[in-house]
């Protein structure tokens, strides 16, 4: 969710999750005749009347079976029937340019096209109309890039199909190597300088306008355009280098020692059948050191010794590993200081983030430790005096020792019920889906309805399109669902932003007449590439498209059992849906600030707070019921459950503490020095805030640590948004007490404070109104300290429902 800086002004930090490809060079493309006849769809026999592509807001839902959008997930059969009435044919979520592989190369060309003409009338603007315009001209400008390359960097990672992958490929990349040539004009930069520094102008922006302005100037400032021009070719050379670097960090970390073999008799404690798996002869077990069985044999072996050449092996980086993450901090220390700023913290936290420095970062993450201390302690004691229930003669707890002990004071909790794969029974895809429906209409009003899909919009027949409506504004943002598993499938869950929120202007309704492309009929859909788009008061959006994917095993259609879920993946689900929330609750007129394009360290909170509801009692009546009797599930089936999940919270919290600590450490000016050691920084860290064994010397576990390449001094934005979850539970929805998980004042409390406003106004007194707590509104060193001394443990479950 959070990235490195990139030298790429036009992409928010929620663009382009994955390293850079290397930019294609941009060829001439012709446009091809697309067929110009209106695209209308029938209404299908026996299922709700599919939307017109004006996408109009419409009142009411549309009538539909009461439990389809739970059977289109749970039934093989309902889903087959439901998606056959695709009538017309439409490009790749209804971008009327994506319906073949070519049409990628076509979409970037013409989308670079409009690119150049906004650049022009920029660097043209002379007058006060024209530069109360710049604002407006070059939020238009990111998003007309955004929208190839949020696509396409979909497309080319989640598409099936390979010639798809490479068309989006490639459009990406010539888009990408725009945006390099924009990094270099400085005219861009100056015409914005210019509007911002005339009171006629910038007094007459909108406050989201001047956080657009803002953003903007940062963007630049980072980007060193403001440098001489031999400084700005060792900006990008040292970009470019930057981007080769952490690519090889993170795609060729190893161990020092790539297995182990050890005798199987020394495995006791482990299960026998994979004992016997991993065992090339009868007496020696080959054990790769970063692997799952390897942190299986820190939990289950019961040999101590065993026990520790797992944990040095698995937790130490080969020398080069080491070099390389190093070598990667200083050429982001270099590029900080060429850029004016003092360290790459300073640079990465100036820019879209609420803590603004490391100093504050700092004051956050030193409260939350002394918060967080006393109960880390109460945890580590617990797992020595487990180590002296069977060793009477033990004087200390080993690092080896922790996962070990965790394991058998976790598994001592375990319930006498059945509780795993009986809890999945209540936990149907489908249930969970219609559950979540339930949850965002009762809180904002919102609902999830079943849409079919035209001919070619999705890249597979198992994705679902649910259209998001408003019970106030009708149609507001269109989901993609791409839930289950696949063989070329990432297996990793993940939201994506396809297509942001934004108003179109008068102005861009009016280019559309004299544009060369497909003929949709309308200026709207012209504007909008044929995609979803609102109309009220004669004012025009672009509504956010977005996508869910996850990984799980999809229903067999001989099979009568639905997906079934694990609490694990329902509250995954949650938090992904979280997400899509942020994205379609702030449509604002700018897309740079819209949905989850705010602080980076804000973009986790509405995400985290969805955690909390999935193990809400009164949310769980909403969301589980049993799918072949519909009882709802009983809360002391759970209880057990989160009880072990959350029983060492707060050594959990620690070490990621440590770890936030860290981040911070090698991205300061010690970065620099002769003498940087990171293995060093690490094991001091550990020492100073664990409560428990700090790693032993002669490991270096830092050098698998792969985030230090994609949060870049942002790590910390983690644990700010858990402790950020937990106030907003407690203060917004009394924790859940008395049904305030559902109820709608605390939803519209929520809304209007702070999720409708993406990145549009300042974060801090967006959460001083929603918390009610002025001491936040002015931000800086002490708020983040205040925020800090909050805590974010939660109290373990109650057996019985404790809002009951």
């Amino acid at each position: 969710m959070l990235l490195s800086l990139r030298p790429r002004r036009w992409v928010c930090p929620s663009c382009l999750p994955r390293a850079p490809a290397p930019a294609t060079a941009a060829r001439q493309i012709r446009w091809l005749a697309l067929s110009s006849q209106s695209r209308r769809e029938t209404k299908p026999r026996g299922f709700a009347q599919v939307r017109a592509l004006s996408y109009k807001p419409i009142p009411t839902e549309p009538a539909q079976p009461p439990d389809l959008l739970r059977d289109i997930f749970d039934l093989p059969d309902v889903w087959k029937e439901f998606s056959a009435y695709g009538t017309k044919p439409a490009g790749l979520f209804r971008n009327s340019y994506l319906k073949t592989p070519q049409g990628f190369l076509d979409f970037a060309h013409v989308s670079l096209e409009k690119a150049h003409r906004i650049v022009d009338k920029v660097l043209g603007a002379s007058s006060l109309e024209e530069y109360r315009l710049v604002v407006r001209h070059l939020d238009r400008l990111s998003d007309i890039l955004c929208r190839v390359l949020d696509m396409t960097d979909f497309v080319r990672v989640t598409h099936p199909h390979r010639q798809t992958q490479r068309a989006a490929s490639e459009a990406w990349g010539m888009v990408y190597q725009y945006m390099n040539e924009l990094n270099t004009m400085t005219g861009l930069n100056d015409q914005l300088t210019k509007a911002m520094e005339n009171p006629h102008v910038a007094d007459t922006w909108s406050e989201e306008e001047k956080m657009v302005a803002e953003v903007l100037r940062l963007d630049f400032a980072k980007s060193a355009v403001n440098l001489p021009k031999r400084f700005r070719d060792r900006f990008v050379d040292l970009s470019s280098e930057i981007s080769r670097v952490s690519t090889e960090f993170v795609q060729d970390m190893e161990p020092a020692q790539d297995v182990l073999f050890v005798p199987t008799s020394q495995l006791a404690g482990m299960d026998p059948a994979v004992v016997k798996a991993l065992s090339r002869e009868r007496s020696s077990a080959y054990l790769p050191t970063l692997s799952g069985v390897a942190a299986m044999a820190l939990r289950q072996v019961n040999d101590a010794s065993i026990r520790k050449k797992v944990f040095y092996a698995s937790r130490t980086a080969s020398a080069k590993s080491v070099a390389t993450l190093e070598n990667l901090m200083r050429l982001r220390a270099e590029l900080a200081t060429l850029s004016g700023f003092e360290s790459y913290g300073h640079l990465a936290l100036r820019d879209r983030m609420m803590a603004r420095s490391p100093e504050a970062v700092q004051q956050f993450l030193e409260a939350l430790a002394a918060n967080n201390k006393p109960r880390a302690l109460e945890e580590a004691a617990s797992l020595y005096q487990e180590k002296v229930k069977h060793h009477p003669q033990a004087t200390q707890l080993d690092p080896w020792d922790k996962e070990y002990y965790s394991d058998k004071i976790r598994l001592s909790m375990r319930s006498t019920e059945k509780h795993d794969d009986f809890l999945s029974s209540y936990f149907s895809l489908g249930t969970v889906i219609r559950g979540i429906s339930r949850i965002i209409n009762a809180l904002y009003g919102l609902k999830l309805v079943p849409s079919q899909s035209m001919i070619g919009e999705t890249w597979h027949k198992d994705v679902r399109r649910l259209d998001v409506l408003s019970d106030t504004d009708g149609l507001v943002a269109v989901l993609y669902f791409d839930l289950f598993y696949r063989s070329n499938k990432s297996p990793n869950p993940a939201h994506f932003t396809l297509r942001c929120s934004r108003e179109i202007s008068t102005e861009e309704l009016a280019e559309g007449a004299t544009m060369v492309g497909p003929d949709l009929g309308t200026p709207e859909l012209v504007a909008t590439d044929g995609m979803a788009f609102s109309k009220q008061n004669d004012v025009v959006k672009q509504l956010p498209t977005i996508a869910l994917v996850c990984d799980f095993p999809k229903p067999k259609e001989t099979e009568t059992r639905p997906t079934l879920l694990t609490f694990f993946q329902v509250e995954t689900l949650f938090h992904e849906i979280g997400h899509a929330i942020h994205s379609i609750l702030a449509r604002t007129s700018f897309q740079n600030v819209s949905g989850t394009r705010c602080a980076t360290d804000l973009a986790e909170l509405p995400s985290t707070l969805m955690e909390y509801l999935a193990s809400d009692p009164t949310v769980l009546g909403a969301v589980a019921s049993h799918y072949e009797t519909g009882k709802p599930l009983p809360y002391n089936l759970l209880a057990p459950q989160l009880r072990q999940a959350r029983r060492f919270e707060a050594s959990d919290t620690e070490n990621q503490i440590v770890l936030a600590m860290l981040d911070q450490c090698v991205h300061s000016r010690a970065a620099l020095d002769d003498k940087f050691d990171t293995t060093r920084m690490y094991l001091e860290l550990q020492k100073k805030y664990s409560s428990s064994p700090a790693d032993p010397p002669g490991t270096s576990w830092q050098g698998f640590f792969g985030h230090l390449s994609g949060y870049g001094s942002t790590y910390y934005s983690y644990l700010f948004d858990r402790v950020l979850a937990q106030r907003v539970w407690d203060v917004v929805f009394n924790a859940g007490a008395g049904g305030g998980s559902l109820r709608r004042e605390n939803g519209e409390r929520l809304k209007e404070g702070l999720l409708k406003w993406g990145g549009g106004r300042d974060p801090w007194k967006c959460l001083a109104d929603v918390l009610k707590d002025e001491r936040l509104a002015d931000g800086g060193e002490q708020a983040m300290a205040l925020v800090g001394s909050w805590g974010s443990i939660r109290e373990p479950a109650s057996q019985n429902d404790p809002h009951a």
